[in-house]
């Protein structure tokens, strides 16, 4: 139903099959993709909105020489001693603030976890000054944390954790990335000139692409129905390519290691994963590091130098639950995450300073690559700013196609319960005939 294609009026087998099966799809990810595409096409811009709702944040007046990036952690920790640094930006734009996240550190006197209303704080980089903090992973819509919160709805729901598990959100989305690529497929199939009548191709004179024709088009004055039809069918149709292309690298995106990756690696050799043979930490706790990040960047330095990497280092992260440092590389001018082909990274570990692996962009085996390139190509960033607007626009369309598809359900749906009472009502014959009081002779009505 979400991809936006429907079956004709004339239906072998075969094709009333396959409606039913695009049918209860639809129904099943309709909800599901309205969320999605909605939110997609806001995703497009999440950091220019986020800027402008919250430019107490992002924006500093100072002008003059950055701090150390440790300074700045140091400096957030003495800000709140409850807290440790997990993240550390590297680089800096004028008058823009630096961005770093936090993970609570242990209670003496409890034994547990400090309780935190935030994990992300903001900086000024010329002073160290704490601007303000958020908690990115906040279920609000208030401005401090809109964009967080679309931005982890488009791919969770927002979906708790439990069960010791954090990542139900993401399975959830990606199965039904799985129903909705499927389901292209046979809203496809569907809009084709069904088979019974090639049988008549030799009298109507028409080509099978003369009959395939109308699907793609949208008629005018043919009332509410079938424009609500012909636009589920005909933008299904030139949209079609692109639908494909989201509902994959959804699925992709969403279940990289529970099933792309496994499929990935039967067509072609992929590169073991940095957390391959590394046991998680439970959730909730961490592996200590030996080596801070002060140790750690100059590690990543020298070996980005004698790579000849001239991308600058642009953040550090501690992947506390499997004991590693992610070092990446990347210019902030031209945005700063695996959105684009700009990105690369040095995995190394947290206690001996070992190169666990790395991530350059368009290097590795051929499934290497084609990993790389699901994010950008799911937010259209591999086309610059064409394919933002490409991508924003084609949110829109996700969310069209499946309303319009709830609406064909349900008009057919009307339908099909009034055939059944008439053929009910013919089956079950004439009115009998109502007796009359005192035995007097009835009357037909």
């Amino acid at each position: 139903m979400a991809s936006g294609i429907a079956m004709t009026r004339r239906a072998g087998p075969a094709r009333v099959f396959w409606g039913a099966v695009h049918r209860w799809a639809g129904l099943a990810t309709a909800l599901f993709l309205i969320v999605s595409g909605l939110t997609g096409a806001v995703l497009s811009w999440e950091h220019d909105i986020d800027e402008w709702l919250n430019a107490d944040l992002f924006k500093v007046e100072s002008r003059g020489h950055y701090r150390q990036p440790t300074d700045m952690a140091a400096a957030i920790q003495a800000w709140d001693p409850r807290v440790t640094v997990s993240y550390l930006s590297l680089s800096y734009q004028e008058g823009h603030s630096a961005t770093f996240f936090v993970r609570p550190n242990k209670d003496a006197a409890t034994g547990h976890l400090y309780k935190l209303d935030y994990n992300q704080v903001f900086v000024d980089p010329v002073t160290a000054k704490v601007l303000g903090k958020r908690d990115s992973r906040a279920v609000s819509l208030s401005l401090r944390n809109l964009m967080p919160f679309v931005h982890r709805l488009h791919y969770t729901l927002h979906v708790p954790p439990f069960w010791g598990n954090d990542r139900w959100g993401e399975w959830l989305m990606g199965g039904v990335a799985l129903i909705w690529l499927f389901d292209s497929m046979v809203g496809f199939y569907l809009t084709l000139p069904a088979s019974h009548q090639r049988r008549d191709k030799a009298a109507s004179g028409k080509s099978w692409w003369t009959r395939w024709q109308p699907a793609w088009r949208v008629r005018r004055g043919a009332g509410s129905y079938k424009l609500n039809f012909d636009l589920h069918r005909a933008f299904g149709l030139w949209t079609w390519g692109v639908l494909v292309i989201l509902s994959f690298t959804s699925f992709s995106i969403n279940l990289r290691q529970e099933v792309f990756e496994p499929l990935l690696s039967m067509v072609s050799k992929k590169s073991p994963s940095v957390t391959a043979g590394r046991p998680a930490a439970p959730l909730g706790s961490v592996v200590p590091a030996r080596y801070d990040f002060e140790a750690v960047i100059a590690r990543a330095r020298a070996e980005a130098q004698q790579r000849g990497w001239t991308t600058p280092m642009s953040g550090i992260f501690y992947n506390a639950r499997y004991g590693f440092y992610n070092v990446s590389f990347f210019d902030r001018a031209i945005g700063g995450d695996a959105s684009n082909m700009n990105l690369s990274n040095l995995y190394i570990d947290a206690q001996d300073l070992r190169l666990l692996g790395d991530n350059e962009p368009w290097v590795g085996t051929a499934a290497d690559v084609f990993g790389q390139l699901q994010l950008p190509l799911h937010s259209g960033r591999i086309l610059g700013l064409p394919g933002r607007l490409l991508m924003s626009a084609m949110g829109l369309v996700v969310a069209m196609l499946s309303v319009t598809g709830l609406v064909i359900w349900w008009r057919k749906r009307g339908g099909r319960r009034a055939a059944k009472a008439t053929r009910v009502s013919e089956a079950a014959g004439p009115s009998p005939v109502q007796p009359t009081h005192l035995g007097a002779r009835a009357r037909p009505r």
